[in-house]
């Protein structure tokens, strides 16, 4: 059986019955700057070896920005460069000046390990001696002691800055009297209960901060909504500049609505959207077409991955197929991360919180 491409699949898929509506978006070219000048060399060059010679408009705009002492919130859509919005600052503050200290705030545990890796990445790229820990509930008490000490780069969430951070400001000191930057990533997340929650925190952080002599500076990134500047003034209670002059560029993209056939006309009953949705999946699959599902549930999660896997068995083993979702441990999850990157793993069934950090970016369908 020959092979179809994506592009023969799509001009299939447009003349199925079953598409009731098809919207496309035409691809972006990237807008880039030239790297700042104040940029340490060494910063410069850890970022050159990682192929980023200029940055994206939005990128630029964050780093000048945050340099003139703004807070500023960046909205830019998945897979855009937004990390460097905040890695750029905050590894310059600390190369200008090695007493100075950033505390980053992830939603989620994944996230924050994420984070690091691909930090620490860059630092030992640069070869200064920047100090960056994660500290939360898997942190070990030997190494805890080393994060309130001389952790430069100090990456946790809300809940343990809540109970194991703030209550014994007195142990971190040297964090509070030097914090020049608190980074909220995936501010979107703050919403709600929860988010009024993390607010009152974030309060409570600022008073310790003015009580120690800092007056940190915000860096929030969200996904696309509709009032992020309006959100992070309420969180942080700091006035906020907007960024979202977005210079990632972007293929074309193609949405389409899928409509499942009806099998019992009197009831109006129509097929169920489970099954429809491992007959499309296959057929990507079979085309060895990286394709992301996503589910309401983590049971259904479940469901639908052990069909594909028995589907597509034969053709590209179901080992190539894999679940993602909460629950699982950080070494399965890197696992599926890296078959992800280098094309081992062709397919991935997902909760719709994504509850991780794949770079969806690079998936195709």
């Amino acid at each position: 059986m020959k092979k179809k491409s994506l592009s023969e699949l799509i001009q299939e898929l447009k003349n199925h019955e079953n598409i009731v509506h098809w919207h496309e978006e035409e691809p972006r070219e990237a807008k880039t700057m030239p790297m700042p000048e104040q940029v340490d060399p060494n910063i410069r060059a850890a970022l050159e070896k990682r192929g980023i010679e200029r940055l994206f408009t939005h990128q630029y705009s964050a780093f000048q920005t945050v340099q003139n002492g703004e807070s500023i919130v960046a909205v830019t859509p998945t897979a855009s460069g937004k990390t460097l919005c905040y890695n750029l600052p905050v590894l310059q503050s600390i190369e200008e000046d090695a007493s100075s200290r950033a505390l980053y705030l992830f939603p989620t545990k994944a996230l924050a390990q994420d984070q690091k890796s691909e930090l620490n990445e860059i630092i030992d790229e640069t070869g200064m001696d920047i100090k960056s820990f994660t500290y939360d509930g898997d942190t070990s008490p030997a190494i805890r002691q080393k994060v309130r000490k001389a952790g430069h780069i100090v990456i946790t969430n809300p809940d343990m800055l809540h109970s194991a951070i703030l209550p014994h400001h007195t142990k971190w000191v040297s964090l509070f009297e030097n914090l020049k930057y608190i980074v909220i990533d995936e501010l979107h997340t703050y919403r709600g209960v929860f988010g009024s929650h993390v607010a009152n925190v974030i309060r409570r952080l600022m008073r310790i901060c003015a009580f120690y002599g800092s007056k940190p500076s915000f860096i929030c990134t969200s996904a696309t909504i509709a009032n992020p500047r309006e959100l992070a003034e309420q969180l942080t209670g700091k006035s906020v500049r907007l960024i979202d002059d977005n210079g990632a560029p972007a293929g074309r993209k193609h949405f389409a609505f899928y409509n499942p056939p009806i099998v019992n006309k009197p009831l109006h009953i129509r097929k169920s959207a489970t099954v429809e949705v491992n007959e499309l999946a296959q057929t990507f699959l079979k085309n060895k077409i990286q394709t992301i599902v996503f589910a309401r549930s983590r049971v259904r999660v479940e469901i639908i991955l052990s069909h594909i896997q028995e589907i597509v068995k034969k053709e590209i083993g179901s080992k190539s197929v894999r679940g993602y979702r909460g629950g699982y441990l950080p070494k399965e999850r890197r696992e599926i991360e890296r078959g992800l990157r280098d094309g081992s793993i062709l397919g991935v069934v997902s909760t719709n919180a994504l509850e991780l950090g794949v770079d969806i970016g690079q998936l195709q369908v």
